[in-house]
């Protein structure tokens, strides 16, 4: 598997080079688009990307935990967790990715 690392900078990039607007443009509409995605998952909504996936918040209660060296209970405080499950397209195109 390959290290790389897609960043906001390759997306601003590939928007400069698919879509023609100018590098400046390209960046403030990845940020633009980013800000939206990020405010929605704050606000608690649901996140749908149609052919690519479903990001959303759960709440997790407040549990024990166990301490794995100690053994020593802990508590475990209640938290929102972000989750994201990719589409059947995507898991398909990853899938094919693999028997490269």
């Amino acid at each position: 598997m390959s290290e790389k690392t897609l960043t906001r900078m390759d997306l601003s990039e590939a928007v400069f080079r698919e879509v023609g607007l100018s590098r400046n443009e390209s960046a403030q509409l990845v940020e633009s688009v980013l800000q939206h995605l990020s405010d929605a998952l704050v606000d608690g909504e649901t996140v749908k990307i149609s052919s690519f996936g479903t990001f959303s918040v759960r709440e997790k209660a407040a549990r024990v935990g166990r301490n794995p060296k100690t053994g020593e209970e802990v508590p475990i405080l209640p938290r929102r967790v972000l989750t994201f499950r990719p589409s059947h397209l995507m898991k398909d195109r990853v899938a094919a990715g693999n028997s490269k």
